[in-house]
C-alpha cells in the first residue's frame, strides 16, 4: 500500500474517531423527551434477526440491550455450493446517543472476518474489516426493528470507504 493512501487512511479513520467521541460529549448535553422513561432502559433486551453490512458481516443476528445505553451484536452468515464456500463472522458494540419508545439513535463500531473461495483458498482481497459510524433503529410494529447504519468501513487492503448496513430485529419482551 502506498505512503499517500495509508495517509489518507490515517486522516478519516481520525475524523471517525473525532465524531465518535464528540457525540458522546455531545449525548451528556442533551436529553430527549421522555428519555428517562425510555422503554426498557433498565433491563436487558434481547433481539434475534437478520444484519447485513460490509463493516460487521451479514447473516443471522443476536442483539442484547444491556440496562444501560450501551448494546452489541454478533453476527454470522454461512452458504456452501459444490466446492465453493462463502461466510462471514462480526461484532459490533452499540451507545446510544437519544432514545425514545419508538427511535434510538447510536455511534456504532466493529469488525468482522469475510471468506469467500475453496476451503483451502479465500479469494476475498480484504477479507478483515472494520468500521465506526452512526445509526438508528426504527420500530416497524410487533417487536419488530429495523436499522440502518452508515460505517467508515476500513479494510485490511488498505481500503476506506463509508458503507451502508441494514438489520431487522425481533426484540423478545
Amino acid at each position: 500500500m502506498d505512503k499517500e493512501r495509508m495517509k489518507m487512511m490515517k486522516r478519516i479513520l481520525a475524523v471517525a474517531l473525532g465524531l465518535l467521541l464528540a457525540a458522546g460529549v455531545l449525548r451528556a448535553q442533551v436529553v430527549t423527551p421522555h428519555q428517562e422513561s425510555a422503554a426498557d432502559l433498565q433491563r436487558n433486551v434481547f433481539g434475534l434477526g437478520f444484519s447485513g453490512g460490509p463493516a460487521t458481516g451479514v447473516g443471522l443476528s443476536f442483539r442484547h440491550h444491556l440496562p444501560s445505553t450501551i448494546s452489541y451484536q454478533i453476527n454470522g452468515g454461512i452458504i456452501k455450493v459444490d466446492e465453493r464456500m462463502s461466510y462471514s463472522v462480526g461484532a459490533e458494540v452499540q451507545v446510544d446517543l437519544s432514545r425514545s419508545h419508538t427511535v434510538r439513535f447510536f455511534a456504532a463500531g466493529g469488525a468482522s472476518y469475510f471468506y469467500s473461495g475453496t476451503s483451502s483458498h479465500n479469494e476475498m482481497e480484504g477479507p478483515s474489516r472494520f468500521g465506526l459510524g452512526l445509526g438508528g433503529e426504527f420500530h416497524a410494529g410487533a417487536g419488530v426493528h429495523t436499522t440502518l447504519e452508515l460505517l467508515f468501513t476500513a479494510f485490511n487492503d488498505g481500503t476506506v470507504l463509508p458503507l451502508p448496513q441494514l438489520g431487522f430485529h425481533y426484540y423478545f419482551r
